[in-house]
């Protein structure tokens, strides 16, 4: 669902690049990463989830599943990133050439796991919100299946839920860990693409909970060549809140010792 008619029509008549996103939304990161590999400037408007500014009304007026990013361009509308970093990057032959339909495929369906496993080893870590804000919360976001997501996490993940998230991710990285086994210097063959992008901030969140990459050599030395790019940097990590990377660094230490980080479920505790 790339492009979209907004509800918010006073977005049609903006000119240029309008990025609404946050600073630690994986999805964000993807986009801001493309922006960067392109060079291209954008108008920034940050939407704090902490806050649940995306459960307004003013912005499920602007994405209708309430989620971050949503990209306007000279008054066109796009959602989903995956859909967002091909559209920005289709006048740079070099970014799509080696575009992979099924690792960009693969990487749009990791999102839901990628939240899940985020928000149990990593954003865990937090005070739950004040019952009156949780309560506004499901009272305001029209997205049903975010709402039930919050109420899950509320309640605490069952067990099993977050070992299967654990096992498909997994799979997609030894997938990605197979590609790269032929030698190629990217995702895609030898030319850094789109795909990397989709992929990048994947990787990186997951580094910030423990995941056990030393199972994945070809992908820890693939990651290890694009966070070289200056794009990683300015796209996601200058974004990262400075404090973050030590505070989870505590938290998923804190969890080890207790047994009941990423790599103590059964998916890796028996491997």
């Amino acid at each position: 669902m790339p492009e979209i008619e907004p509800k918010d029509k006073s977005l049609k008549s903006l000119d240029g690049l309008h990025l609404w996103h946050a600073p630690m939304s994986s999805c964000s990161q993807r986009v801001r990463i493309t922006l960067t590999e392109m060079g291209e400037e954008f108008e920034s408007h940050i939407v704090d989830l902490g806050k649940n500014e995306h459960a307004t009304r003013e912005y499920q007026a602007i994405h209708p599943n309430g989620v971050v990013p949503a990209l306007v361009e000279d008054g066109s509308l796009w959602i989903e990133s995956v859909d967002i970093i091909q559209h920005i990057a289709r006048d740079r032959p070099e970014l799509m050439a080696a575009a992979d339909a099924e690792l960009l495929n693969m990487a749009d369906d990791a999102q839901a796991d990628l939240k899940l496993l985020t928000h149990e080893f990593l954003f865990k870590m937090n005070p739950p919100p004040p019952p009156e804000a949780a309560a506004k919360f499901q009272e305001t976001h029209e997205n049903t299946v975010l709402r039930q997501f919050k109420l899950d996490f509320a309640a605490g993940f069952d067990p099993d839920r977050i070992n299967a998230s654990i096992v498909r991710t997994d799979d997609g990285f030894r997938i990605l860990d197979a590609r790269l086994a032929d030698g190629r210097e990217f995702l895609g063959g030898d030319t850094f693409s789109v795909t990397d992008v989709a992929w990048m901030p994947n990787v990186h969140r997951m580094k910030l909970m423990g995941w056990p990459f030393e199972q994945t050599a070809n992908l820890t030395a693939w990651f290890e060549r694009v966070a070289e790019r200056p794009s990683y940097q300015k796209g996601l990590v200058d974004w990262q809140p400075e404090k973050v990377p030590g505070l989870f660094a505590d938290y998923t230490a804190k969890r080890r010792t207790e047994g009941t980080d990423v790599r103590s479920f059964p998916h890796f505790a028996s491997a």
